[in-house]
This record gives structure tokens, sequence and C-alpha cells, in this order.
């Protein structure tokens, strides 16, 4: 898919299967330990039996749906992993707006969830001379990109769609569909019946370099994918790159990044009459594009990136060995409220955590 791995060891990285004795010290020696992308608790349990702070990160525990909350099972396990623990030093980060949904239905970390993601590198630009080069602001056809694998819940066959109808409106645009997957054949063959042979070009996968360059360019990105994208990465890097975005509510990442028309357009859980409604309206108003990518530019610089990250989590981490939690006002460690997945922005409900 065009990355590559670096072939050099982090000097901070220690490898619990390489250095199981020293990794088992620093979990339990540690002031704080944030622990999260792996399922085996092994590494964790005995940090959480002491007592000491611990700090969970975790995407959704039922993203395929909360029916499966159901399970006896599956209740078991969480009630063991997660729900024992809810009134000890643990808090959760929660990487995608539906997670705190998922762990208040186990009745897990009242009052302490909070918001997280994933915080893919800055880049800093004079937005200003960033958007007049884009195509559309120099009144080109306007330049419309799609980037991720070619995969049923990335519905890149909504871009297509999009192309089709900007086509009957006769807009100025080019699309660029960037990766690959099982879907690829199927396209190709949409666009050739289509008569989209001209407007549409398919580049392959393209390295993470390339593909910045290709939101750099871009006037608007396409993020069609469904409840099944735990937070999409891509996400950050088009908002970074000024891009006017569409968005469906359903990516674990739009409700913490986005804001309904004001730095991104938002259409709800799949609804592809709003998807084509807002992609139409987006390449006939420059204006808007402008907008929008300047606010979805700001969001990343002044919020959802590394550093403030950083700088939050060591803040939280400081105010719980002194015995308090430190909130942030917005952004990455702010409360994460309990969105309803299947309503988007349209149901948030209070609840008692």
């Amino acid at each position: 898919m065009g990355w590559a791995v670096e072939e050099h060891r982090l000097p901070y990285l220690k490898c619990w299967y390489e250095e199981p004795e020293a990794c088992r010290k620093l979990v339990l020696e540690s002031d704080v330990v944030v622990f999260g992308g792996v399922e085996e608790e092994r590494y964790i349990e005995e940090r959480l039996q002491s007592g000491k702070p611990v700090i969970r990160y975790s995407e959704r525990l039922y993203r395929e749906g909360q029916w499966k909350a159901v399970s006896p099972r599956g209740l078991l396990k969480k009630y063991k992993d997660h729900t024992r623990y809810r009134n000890r030093d643990v808090y959760l980060l929660c990487s995608g707006a539906y997670v705190a949904s998922d762990f208040h239905i186990v009745c897990s970390y009242p009052q302490k969830m909070f918001k997280w993601g994933y915080f893919t590198e800055l880049k800093t630009y004079d937005i200003e001379t960033l958007l007049a080069e884009k195509p559309g602001a120099r009144g080109e056809p306007v330049e419309i990109l799609f980037a991720g694998r070619f995969l049923p819940l990335k519905h890149p066959e909504y871009a297509i769609r999009l192309a089709k109808a900007l086509k009957q409106e006769e807009i100025p645009f080019h699309l660029t569909m960037a990766g690959g997957g099982e879907l690829e054949e199927k396209l190709r063959a949409a666009v050739e019946a289509l008569d989209l042979k001209e407007q549409v070009t398919f580049t392959g996968y393209q390295s993470p370099v390339g593909v910045r360059a290709c939101m750099e360019r871009a006037d608007m990105f396409l993020m069609t994918s469904n409840h099944l994208e735990g937070w999409g990465a891509v996400l950050n890097e088009a908002m970074n790159s000024g891009c006017a975005v569409i968005a469906d509510a359903s990516v674990g990442a739009v409700p913490f990044l986005l804001l309904h028309e004001k730095n991104g357009m938002v259409y709800q859980d799949g609804n592809p009459e709003e998807f084509l409604k807002y992609g139409i309206q987006l390449a006939r108003e420059a204006h808007l594009r402008r907008h929008l990518g300047r606010n979805a530019y700001d969001t990343i610089v002044s919020l959802w990136n590394p550093g403030y990250a950083a700088e939050s989590l060591l803040a939280f981490a400081e105010g719980i060995l002194q015995g308090q939690i430190v909130v942030s006002p917005e952004g990455p460690l702010s409360r994460a409220e309990v969105i309803s997945p299947g309503n988007g922005y349209a149901y948030t409900r209070r609840c008692e955590r």
C-alpha cells in the first residue's frame, strides 16, 4: 500500500517478547501506565489489581452493532476486563465518538471517559496561499479526492456516484481515486459505463507522502466509510491539508473533528441523497469550500494534533497523581459524551456515568 517499515529501533521502545521482566517491572512501577491497542489483558491485569493509576484507550467494543452486548459470555469478559474497575483509579481515552456509548452499556468508567483519537503528522502552511492554489480556486475544474482501500466498508462507489451527478449537472470537475482493493474492477467498469474516463483517474496505492500531496492539491475530500471505520486518520490529514470535507456521521472521528457547515459537511449514516446534495453544493460554491477548508485546517492546527494531545495527556496524568482530574475544555482529554451510534449528531443522551 506504499507504506514502508523502517529498520531502526526507537530508543524508548522496549518489547515484551524481548525483555519480559523489564517490561513487567515498568508496568508495575511506573507512576502512570497508558494501555491499549491489544486485547491481551495479562499485560495489564497485575497493574490493575495493584490499584495504581491506569489510563486505558480503546476503539469501539461493539463496532458491528450494540446488540452484541446481550451475549452473557461477552458481558462476563467485559466485567472482568473493565466494569469491576469502575471505581478504581482507571480512566478511558475514547478513540472514536461512539466508544463512550459502548462502554456505557457495560457500566464502565463513570465520569471517567475522555476524547482521544489518532494523531497524524502536523503540517503547517500559509493556509491562504494553500487554498488559493487549489484548482477550483483558480477557476479550473474542481479537484475531488478519495483516498483509501476500495472495500465495501469504505464505500468508494459513492465517489463515482458523485462524479456521475456532477457530469449531469455540467459542473467541471476531476476525481482522483487513490488506493486499491477488491472493488477496483467494479469501480473501473462503472467509470467506463458512465463515460467518465476523462474525469476520473485511478492512481493505485500511494505512499504517505504521495497521499498528502494529493490532499494538498484537492479542493474536496470524500470520507464515505460506514460505522466499521473506528477512527479514519485520513480525515485528520485531509483537514490539515485545507480540504473541504464531506463525511459520513458514523465514522468514529467525525463527531469529534467536524461540525456540519462550520469545518465540513456531514451526512447522516450512509444517506446517498444527502451525500450527493452536499457534494454538488461544494463543487458549485468556491467560497464555501474555502470557508470549510480554512476552518478544517484551524481545527487540526489548534486542537487535534500530536503536540496538543501530548500536552493534554501529560497534564491529565499529573492531575490524577495529585488526586484530581484535569479536563481539557475541548479536543483531546475533554469529556466524551455518550452519543448513540446510528443517530450521528442528532441524538446525544445524558446518562449517569
